[in-house]
């Protein structure tokens, strides 16, 4: 599936299950919502923190929602996410060339 696609698709769902998109704000409130369950499977998958009794690593599906309510907000702002991240490459491929590379740090 490619990015635009699944833009579509998410439109689709939201379309036909949804009703309607939450407001860009409430999204984006459920993005950092995501993002925080996200960051306590990694501080338990990875981090020094262990798994609570109930909990379970899934982990996948905390960054598959999180990819989902981006799409939201990519859909309701009229994001097309393909040449937003293309441009976002090139941004860093022309800032970071050689800053990375050139870093004692990651040697």
């Amino acid at each position: 599936m490619t990015i635009q696609e699944a833009q579509q698709l998410v439109d689709e769902w939201i379309k036909k299950y949804g009703v309607r998109y939450f407001n860009e704000l409430t999204n984006m409130t459920i993005l950092t919502e995501e993002v925080g369950e996200m960051a306590r499977v990694m501080a338990r998958k990875y981090g020094e923190q262990s798994f609570k009794k109930g909990e379970k690593d899934n982990l996948e599906e905390e960054i598959a929602d999180v990819f989902w309510v981006l799409i939201c907000i990519a859909n309701q702002t009229g994001t097309d996410l393909t040449k937003a991240l293309e441009k976002s490459i090139e941004k860093k491929t022309n800032r970071d060339k050689e800053r990375h590379i050139n870093n004692n740090k990651l040697k």
